[in-house]
């Protein structure tokens, strides 16, 4: 589990892909702080699971699914990451609740500055719309940021100046495709929902009572 409070950016310092997965290798710095193998380190988003590592640096193994899910298909050496270590229990929740589980892509429309900050718009498919909601949060490349609009076909989001600074999202441009992370409390609610809305019924706190809520 994550924050969304990203700790630092890395570089791709090496990628072995094979046709159904990569192997990446990530030069990084205060992650590795007490980092052992096993850990997990989400990379602009995506949890990945350190399987060895040096002074400078770990390897992470990206399955199939998460290269159909995620930006990382076009991912290069060189490429500049958004890093952030598991939170630690008892740790602050800065951001929000984020799984590193990447739900789809979007991709930036355009950006607009608005006094001391700038304004992203990002464009999504209905699937992952649905879970954006008006000042609720959405996890971008690995960032948590609060929504400021949505549209039936776009979110903006607005990032100050440390976020800008301090993340890759500075380095996107109209037409930078992004790792999309929507909230997970609403999308157990959307699971627990549709079921009595397809039979024609609704939640109610009688159907809560009912299945022992």
């Amino acid at each position: 589990m994550f924050t969304g409070i990203i700790e630092e950016t890395g570089t791709i310092a090496g990628m072995e892909r094979q046709a159904d997965s990569i192997r990446l290798t990530v030069r990084a710095d205060k992650v590795l702080e007490n980092t052992i193998i096993g850990d997990s380190i989400a990379v602009n988003g995506v949890c990945l699971t350190v399987t060895s590592m040096t002074s400078s640096s770990f390897c992470a193994d990206v399955m199939h699914e998460t290269m159909r899910r995620s930006s990382f298909k076009d991912i290069r050496n060189g490429s500049t990451v958004n890093l952030e270590r598991a939170v630690a229990v008892g740790g602050r929740l800065g951001g929000h609740i984020v799984s590193g589980h990447i739900d789809g892509t979007g991709t930036v429309s355009r950006i607009v500055r608005d006094g001391i900050a700038h304004v992203y718009y990002i464009t999504a498919s209905d699937d992952l719309l649905r879970f954006i909601v008006e000042k609720g949060s959405v996890c971008i490349d690995g960032v948590s940021l609060t929504v400021v609009s949505v549209t039936d076909t776009e979110f903006s989001v607005s990032l100050i100046p440390h976020t800008s600074g301090h993340t890759t999202l500075s380095e996107k441009k109209a037409g930078s495709v992004v790792n999309l992370e929507t909230d997970v409390i609403a999308k157990y609610i959307m699971k627990l929902t549709v079921p009595y809305e397809k039979k024609g019924g609704s939640l109610s706190l009688q159907t809560l009572l009912e299945n022992g809520f």
